[in-house]
């Protein structure tokens, strides 16, 4: 049982086999949790999941990713991309490159992890005497921006900020970043949709059915398609923060002449989320490398995550003034960014030094790994993605 204070014990699903946590953690779980059920109580008895997500998330000193633990890597709860090869990075610093003489030599980077994805992209783009005038990271978490400050600390040009800037011209990176944002949830009833709010009942966090407002009936209407032919029970997220944040990308950019941003993520276009067959949603949580999906286990220890709506935020980003300027495959942007030539650095008769690039290589475009689950949307204005990743573009299925 979870103590969140002297009047409200808050239980978990201990049945799962998940890796116990340390008294430490269990005590900021605790904190969080304290915190959690005193503004459901303020609030009359519920909140909505966005807002419970958040708070999961990104309370200050308890969330998941603004507390103290590990994140990323063996130690952490899932594994990105950069962390997987060096190959992933020099991959996108071809296309930066190539942004950037069209526009500016600026990266602004948001969510950056480790910074491993920065320092790769910087070694590379130094490697092929690109210049980079500044490489700017905006990141939430204290402790990743500790950690990245570490990696970071041979590249002069490196800066933090804590919030977009006004205007930017150049590239502008996001790996994962969408899938961390809060999301609603909403349920198909007999009567047309219901909002899934977090109350408490019997000692646990829990889903309570709650009107529509007008703002998040007029978003589901938009966002979903045929939605008045989905099943009665079908549950869905709403991705309100996510469009807000691409609404804020296309202002920064929009203030500028060029640039644009390369946002990395697995999620699907709209004639994909929503399948009848998808009846639960895409919700999901991360707990020390195991996949459940609970939300309410141990808050502020576990990421949770919604998949992408990409056709969702393409309509945000043109809504915002910006153009779609490629959708593609993580396979097909690797590829078309030249990933296997840089593989092929390696001298394959080295096979120590080899086989181990090769085999993330795989994962990284495998349609049974991540090539195909994980997708890129790049937005922008005032520039042309490189022929080699026109070729892989499938905007047409948004």
């Amino acid at each position: 049982m979870l103590f969140v204070g002297p009047k409200m014990p808050i239980r978990y699903n201990a049945g799962m086999s998940l890796p116990a946590p340390t008294s430490d953690a269990l005590a900021a779980s605790h904190a969080l949790q304290g915190l959690i059920a005193a503004e459901i109580e303020r609030a009359s008895g519920s909140m909505p999941f966005e807002r419970f997500m958040e708070l999961a998330l990104y309370a200050p000193d308890l969330g998941y990713y603004s507390g103290g633990a590990e994140k990323l890597g063996k130690d952490g709860d899932f594994t990105t991309a950069p962390e997987m090869t060096p190959l992933f990075g020099a991959a996108l610093a071809q296309v930066a490159a190539a942004i950037m003489a069209q526009s500016a030599p600026q990266i602004l980077e948001f969510g950056a992890g480790t910074g491993k994805l920065a320092r790769d992209i910087l070694t590379e783009l130094n490697r092929s005497g690109t210049r980079v005038e500044r490489y700017a990271i905006v990141e939430l978490s204290g402790q990743l921006r500790a950690r990245q400050e570490e990696h970071l600390r041979d590249f002069p040009q490196v800066i933090w900020l804590d919030d977009f800037p006004p205007s930017f011209e150049g590239v502008v990176i996001g790996n994962e970043v969408l899938d961390a944002m809060p999301v609603a949830l909403v349920r198909k009833t007999a009567d047309g949709w219901c909002e899934l709010q977090v109350g408490i009942r019997d000692g646990r966090f829990g889903f309570e059915a709650t009107r529509l407002d007008a703002p998040l009936m007029a978003q589901v209407l938009r966002q979903i398609p045929d939605h008045a032919c989905l099943p009665e029970g079908y549950i869905s997220e709403v991705h309100r923060v996510a469009c807000g944040f691409i609404a804020s990308l296309a202002r920064m950019l929009g203030a500028g002449n060029a640039g644009a941003a390369i946002l990395f993520d697995y999620g699907f276009p709209a004639h994909e989320y929503y399948l009848d067959q998808r009846t639960g949603g895409t919700l999901m949580c991360h707990y020390r490398h195991h996949a459940h999906p609970d939300p309410f286990y141990l808050p502020g220890l576990q990421d949770i995550t919604a998949h992408v709506d990409f056709t969702a935020m393409a309509v945000a980003a043109q809504d915002g003034g910006l153009d779609v300027l490629g959708y593609m495959s993580q396979a097909g942007f690797l590829i078309g960014a030249g990933i296997g030539a840089l593989l092929l650095r390696t001298d394959p008769q080295d096979a120590s030094a080899y086989l181990p690039q090769a085999n993330a290589l795989h994962k990284l475009l495998s349609p049974a790994e991540m090539g195909e689950l994980f997708k890129v949307l790049v937005i922008g204005k005032g520039l042309a993605l490189p022929p080699e990743l026109q070729a892989s573009d499938r905007s047409y299925r948004l």
